[in-house]
């Protein structure tokens, strides 16, 4: 009996061990964000709240369009997660309910597409963008992802357990058209799935370093990440601000992941048991 009870102790003990760990460096990156870069390097180093924050922002700003930047991220990643939405559940919806010839072959290569590293597409992504006159654009950095292999598949395994055939002939039979179909009943089913992709493409283009890194030229026109990275320097990286940037950066993936978590897990999990 007392084992019993001492087993899952053990184990919330362990998860919040970890857990802690976790969190660790978001803690440190907001004090950070409020010491200069002579207390960080200080040893120890500050493990509390400082009073530099405003002065690492004036910083920041000075160095680099800061706010131009996060409004660039945030309508790349906006933009990218509205098309990816859009494509790859019509995608997932041909892939689930039609029956078309080479079917298993095309979903094959769909899938077959997740297996190439990502570093494969960095030179094909240039040169294409390039021929299209779409450098220093920021559609090229949404529009080439907009129908990616894992999005279309979690719509088609998505649609196929949660969406009845039967639901689509009696809506064929009473004289709705495919897309109305699609818009108007297969959609509304689709919501768990859906925002469960949302945010993961979000954050995804949220975070994107590599891409920014091909296809920008212009400060003016980089997205957070490669705009912070800017601020670094072999002799005068002012890590309070970066810190202080980091920190803004992080602010909203964080409540989006809040607000959106419980959709995140019933998201992943539907169509695991029927």
């Amino acid at each position: 009996m007392k084992t019993a009870r001492i087993v899952p102790w053990a184990a919330y003990a362990v998860v919040g061990a970890g857990a802690l760990l976790m969190l660790a460096p978001f803690y440190f990156m907001f004090v950070f964000a409020t010491h200069s870069r002579t207390e960080i390097f200080s040893l120890p180093p500050p493990l509390t709240f400082g009073h530099d924050l405003l002065t690492n922002l004036a910083i920041l700003t000075d160095r680099i369009p800061f706010w131009r930047s996060l409004g660039w991220s945030l309508y790349v990643a906006l933009a990218s997660t509205a098309l990816t939405l859009l494509f790859c559940s019509m995608g997932g919806y041909a892939f689930a309910l039609f029956e078309f010839r080479y079917k298993r072959a095309l979903f094959a290569f769909v899938l077959g597409t997740m297996l190439l590293p990502g570093f494969m597409n960095m030179i094909p992504t240039f040169m294409v963008m390039d021929l299209l006159g779409w450098i220093d654009q920021p559609r090229a950095l949404y529009i080439p992802g907009a129908a990616s292999a894992f999005g279309i598949f979690l719509m088609r395994q998505f649609i196929a357990a949660a969406v009845p055939r039967d639901l689509i002939e009696a809506a064929r039979m009473d004289g709705c058209g495919e897309f109305g179909i699609y818009w108007r009943i297969v959609l509304p089913l689709l919501k768990p799935a859906l925002g469960t992709l949302g945010l993961v493409t979000f954050i995804a283009s949220w975070n994107n370093f590599i891409a920014p890194l091909i296809v920008m030229r212009s400060p003016g026109m980089y997205t957070l990440p490669l705009a912070l990275r800017s601020l670094q320097s072999p002799v005068d990286t002012e890590w309070g601000a970066l810190m202080a940037g980091s920190a803004i950066a992080t602010i909203p993936l964080l409540l989006l992941f809040a607000i959106s978590s419980r959709q995140l897990i019933s998201g992943l999990t539907a169509g695991a048991v029927k």
